[in-house]
């Protein structure tokens, strides 16, 4: 057996290791693209995750050879708003890099447990994030292609090394894939859009930031409505939503942006913005002045995003299943279309396998499948029933 050392990362030399490993890792691999140090930086700073201020928790580590070479990297976490939120007391594991030995794994994935069971939790996901699910989920098992920003892509081998140690799934995320220049609605969707788009009391636009309160407003309400109800999954406040329209206000195409009314009261959005990995290949990890320089060039002066990435669909139960679906994605393409863009290929990200009315919505407005992320589930308890995550009953009409 290989003898290897876990080193608990606890200054900023080390930080920089558990940073840097990944690109290492995967230097031969020509889809492999470096997240921004940043974007998981920030998720580990108390002053900039709320999560280790109201209680949360967590932990990183290195894993050495016996030469000193860094072979693995992984955190543990908890996340105090939904810890308990399940059948058991549940914390996390993620930023998970591995050789492909199991050995080194089972020791990183041990010294997660321990550290989880110390602190009362009965369960462990992983490979997921210390924060919201929409990045750094799951472990890539199918569609091996290049990842779209802050997107977990991993090698397959993966999939043995958490299966391997006792993990099981406890659902898939899907990213569906349609392209942009095709209407792809099956027939009785385009009936029912085309019927809205000719009913006055709908309406449908796009972001105007100098509104961007209102929209903020808006936000918050279709969301809660429509995604706060899922086990899992937190309600949001107006100023977070707020917070996220302000981040997205510099860089993001507002026809990217497109909210759906009902005699005036918000009933649906379509939020996606340019795939920001295609800009950012050759950053190393860095958004300095010079890369955001860089950044703001290639996605307004020069255009190089041909790739737009579907953040969060929503649409209130009330409206669901009548064709707003097939409409807002008949108004997207529309305003598309009609302006010169280079958008062609169109990722719908992070549908759980749970939520069958929206993968309804997502295929039968063209979509199939492009890859499949799992977040798996580790019951400390093995004697303990495993249970998948529940599927949403309520499906759309037909």
């Amino acid at each position: 057996m290989a003898d290897y050392k876990l080193i608990e990362v606890s200054d900023k030399k080390l930080e920089k290791q558990w940073l840097v490993f990944p690109s290492k890792l995967y230097r031969r691999d020509p889809h492999y693209i470096r997240p921004l140090d940043d974007d998981v930086v920030k998720l580990f700073d108390k002053d900039r995750n709320k999560l280790l201020r109201k209680g949360g928790d967590a932990i990183r580590w290195l894993l050495a050879d016996e030469k000193g070479k860094i072979v693995g990297r992984i955190a543990a976490f908890i996340d105090p708003y939904t810890a308990k939120n399940n059948e058991q007391p549940t914390g996390g594991c993620g930023f998970f890099d591995c050789i492909n030995d199991q050995q080194a794994a089972n020791i990183m994935f041990d010294a997660c447990k321990n550290w989880l069971q110390q602190r009362g939790m009965e369960a462990m996901d992983g490979s997921i994030n210390f924060g919201d699910r929409d990045n750094f989920w799951g472990v890539l098992v199918d569609g091996f292609h290049e990842p779209v920003f802050n997107m977990p892509y991993n090698f397959p081998y993966y999939k043995d090394l958490f299966e391997n140690y006792g993990f099981r799934n406890y659902f898939n995320q899907y990213t569906y894939r349609r392209g942009i220049d095709a209407y792809g609605l099956a027939e009785k969707v385009f009936a029912k859009a085309k019927r809205i788009r000719e009913n006055p009391d709908y309406t449908f636009e796009s972001i105007q930031w100098k509104n961007k309160t209102k929209y903020a407003y808006d936000f918050m309400t279709i969301y809660n409505k429509a995604w706060g109800v899922i086990p899992g999954v937190k309600p949001i406040t107006e100023a977070h939503a707020l917070g996220l329209l302000k981040q997205l206000e510099q860089i993001l195409d507002k026809r990217l942006a497109n909210f759906g009314y009902y005699k005036g009261e918000p009933i649906s959005f379509f939020i996606m913005m340019q795939d920001l990995n295609q800009v950012i290949k050759d950053f190393n990890g860095k958004l300095h002045l010079w890369n955001k320089l860089r950044l703001l060039l290639r996605l307004k002066v020069f255009k190089r995003c041909d790739r737009i990435v579907g953040r969060i669909f929503g649409i209130i139960p009330e409206h669901q299943g009548k064709g707003v679906d097939g409409a807002m994605v008949l108004f997207f393409r529309d305003e598309i279309l009609k302006q010169k863009v280079p958008y062609k290929d169109l990722q719908m990200n992070w549908i759980g396998d749970f939520n069958i009315p929206m993968m309804r919505v997502v295929e039968d407005i063209g979509g199939t499948i492009y890859k499949t992320h799992v977040t798996y589930r580790l019951l400390f308890d093995p004697e303990k029933p495993f249970h998948r995550a529940e599927r949403q009953k309520k499906a759309l009409e037909s």
